[in-house]
């Protein structure tokens, strides 16, 4: 199907500054914008990586950069790292801090360290006036008290893996909510229920590249022009046009990361 020309998406997580791109890495971004993805928000999710996310940015315009540290990771992260994160935060076209949160499926870290590390980086945002990009893996209850606890406000709950009163919660605090190609998986139905539930206005997409390629390139290094792929779905089930999904997630996506066009 020829691409609309007015087409514009945004792949709001995507981790490009990983080994998985050193190979081709500018073809990836080219491919991206055939795609009608225009722009790439990319995660650090560790230190190193908030730093290349960074480098990235400045690189490639239509590139820009979240930084922050992975609950995976809450363990090996001290004071002078949280110094560092905050001095990168400073940097041009960082717009969010990112992602952290709590991951209780692998407890790679403590979970009173990842629990400790997620407060001081919510508190970080708030002090920096940057939205938050959030992961939470089977760790919804913690997720929302510390949220609530820290008064965050501005956050966006990326790969949506929770259930519906998780996804209640999170909208009735006004967070965003994005979903991955996992979506197109033939075991996701109740993934694609939620879908339905989220207001078109707080919606968002994703790849979280290099991961979670859709339906029919499984096992495959996933890339941001597959957003295109998830737009597509997500009309289906929304039961409105393909323009309109990439029309309003577009502008939530510029919203949420005050990105100015």
């Amino acid at each position: 199907m020829p691409l609309p020309p007015d087409v514009e998406l945004i792949d709001t997580h995507a981790h490009l500054d990983f080994s998985d791109y050193d190979a081709d890495r500018d073809e990836v971004v080219r491919r991206a914008a055939e795609h009608g993805v225009r722009r790439i928000i990319n995660i650090g999710s560790s230190l190193r990586g908030s730093v290349n996310s960074v480098e990235l940015a400045k690189r490639y315009p239509d590139i820009y950069a979240v930084v922050g540290c992975h609950p995976h990771d809450a363990k090996d992260f001290g004071a002078d790292d949280l110094a560092r994160v905050r001095a990168l935060a400073s940097s041009d076209r960082v717009v969010a801090i990112g992602e952290i949160g709590l991951d209780y499926y692998r407890n790679l870290s403590a979970q009173d360290l990842q629990q400790a590390l997620f407060s001081s980086l919510v508190r970080m945002a708030r002090e920096l006036n940057l939205p938050v990009v959030i992961h939470s893996r089977q760790a919804a209850d913690d997720t929302l008290r510390i949220a609530r606890e820290e008064k965050l406000e501005r956050a966006i709950v990326h790969c949506f893996s929770g259930d519906g009163g998780f996804l209640r919660s999170c909208l009735d605090m006004g967070f965003y909510v994005s979903f991955t190609c996992n979506i197109t998986y033939k075991k996701s139905q109740p993934l694609r229920d939620l879908v339905r539930l989220v207001p078109l206005d707080r919606l968002c997409l994703e790849t979280d590249a290099p991961y979670l390629s859709p339906e029919g390139f499984r096992g495959k290094r996933n890339e941001p022009m597959h957003v295109h792929t998830l737009a597509q779905a997500i009309a289906g089930l929304r039961g409105i046009s393909f323009e309109e999904v990439c029309r309003v997630t577009t502008q939530n996506a510029l919203r949420f990361f005050s990105i100015h066009v």
